[in-house]
């Protein structure tokens, strides 16, 4: 009886996410500002593959939008890392959060003049890189400086369920919108879009108390303090792995460059491309409204490992669907999986590093996080060239299963870290 009229109701409680984080006032306007920008930033996400592929008829050049993606990220996001360090990290995300307003306005205006060129696109995405590899270790080494550490994971599933949600309804405005627009007038109305849903980013950026480092200036934030922070990273073996693990996931088995092919030859065109770019962030979401669990896993390590298996599973039978609602169905499966592992490796690193290397190991963080899926990009879109499109979706996704799992058996204490036992301890900067 007591299971009956209370046991369900706190079972569904413990299952649901962990909303306290949403008390503090600055993480609060953070998080929402974060989620607006993100659906316009959603929006371009899909337009650009799409104008690419428009202009050139092959999945080849939208890979190499990944490539365009990828060298920025590895150097500012390890520069950026490094400067969050050593400067107040508010206004560096201030500074940060105007390169990237200021590169898609430019996309919206090559797309009002009529520029038809690849290059001209490819160079904007290179200096919206740039803002994107600088503010995302920024804000990722804010957020244990609003927040007690006990309430870190509950911030991280919060973070990466409102920017699944948001990968959510962009992709499938923009779908909807150029399918129904059309030619270079979608394009623009999708970049003006972003550009307007941007500026509540800004005003959470704004808003933000100022974070100069806690323990004073380490230093002119240049090569020598970005070896410092990957020299820190090589001693620490759970560290290390949690990014490799997820370097494997994302350049094996990310299939995000054969969406505009796949939607054209087999599903129908531009709404059918939305749903697929949504798909993996439908499954997302959904597990983050119910992740109230996540927190209460010690064994993460373990964990991580057994969410990037799913992932590659569920995306290897992703590319044998010949339905576009079963290729949705089981992207999405994969987007829960990939949802769990993003808060453990988010989580390990906030817990595990002290705040005078968070910014740097920070920047590591998003080189592998936003670096992987571009360089999956390139080869989703070689091997497609190569091989087609099915063959490198679901080749992919094996190739994801076995190296991870060969990988993480190397490593036997990344597969046995527990935070019970293992976490170090806290460096008296956190708060508590």
């Amino acid at each position: 009886m007591t299971w009956r009229s209370g046991g369900a109701g706190g079972l569904f409680r413990r299952a649901a996410v962990d909303t306290r984080p949403l008390r503090d006032h600055d993480y609060r306007r953070l998080w929402l500002g974060q989620g607006v920008s993100a659906i316009g930033f959603q929006l371009t996400s899909v337009a650009v593959p799409l104008q690419t592929y428009a202009l050139t008829h092959s999945s080849f050049w939208v890979g190499m939008l990944g490539f365009a993606n990828l060298v920025p990220l590895v150097i500012f996001g390890l520069w950026g890392g490094a400067v969050a360090d050593a400067m107040d990290r508010r206004r560096l995300l201030l500074i940060a959060s105007m390169i990237t307003w200021i590169s898609t306005v430019a996309l919206l205006a090559q797309t009002l003049f009529g520029v038809h060129s690849v290059g001209v696109l490819m160079a904007i995405v290179v200096v919206q890189s740039i803002g994107f590899a600088i503010s995302s270790p920024t804000r990722g080494a804010i957020i244990p400086r609003l927040l007690p550490v006990e309430l870190v994971p509950a911030a991280n599933t919060l973070n990466f369920t409102v920017q699944q949600l948001a990968t959510v309804i962009g992709p499938l405005i923009a779908g909807g919108l150029l399918g129904a627009i059309g030619g270079y007038t979608g394009y623009a109305v999708a970049y003006g879009i972003d550009a307007a849903l941007f500026t509540v980013g800004l005003y959470a950026a704004v808003r933000l108390p100022r974070l100069p480092p806690l323990s004073g200036m380490v230093g002119r934030p240049g090569l020598k303090a970005v070896i410092e922070g990957l020299a820190f990273l090589g001693t620490r073996p759970v560290l290390l792995m949690s990014f490799v693990v997820d370097i494997i996931a994302m350049v094996f088995a990310m299939p995000r460059a054969l969406y505009p092919e796949v939607s054209e030859t087999e599903f129908g065109g531009p709404g059918a491309a939305g749903w697929l770019f949504a798909s993996i962030s439908i499954g997302s979401v959904i597990a983050g409204l119910f992740s109230g669990w996540i927190g209460r896993v010690h064994r993460q390590g373990l964990a991580l490992v057994v969410a990037i298996v799913a992932w590659g599973v569920a995306v290897a039978f992703a590319g044998f669907a010949h339905s576009l609602w079963m290729a949705v169905l089981l992207m999405a499966v994969a987007g829960a999986a990939d949802l769990i592992s993003a808060v453990y490796r988010q989580t390990i690193l906030q817990t595990y590093a002290p705040d005078e290397m968070r910014g740097r190991l920070q920047g590591v963080f998003i080189v592998v996080v936003a670096g992987g899926p571009r360089l999956g990009d390139l080869r989703a879109g070689v091997m497609a060239t190569a091989v087609g499109a099915t063959a490198s979706w679901v080749g992919g996704g094996v190739l994801c299963v076995v190296l991870v799992v060969i990988v993480a058996a190397l490593v036997p204490s990344f597969l046995r870290y527990d935070t019970r036992r293992d976490l170090p301890p806290r460096d008296g900067s956190q708060q508590s």
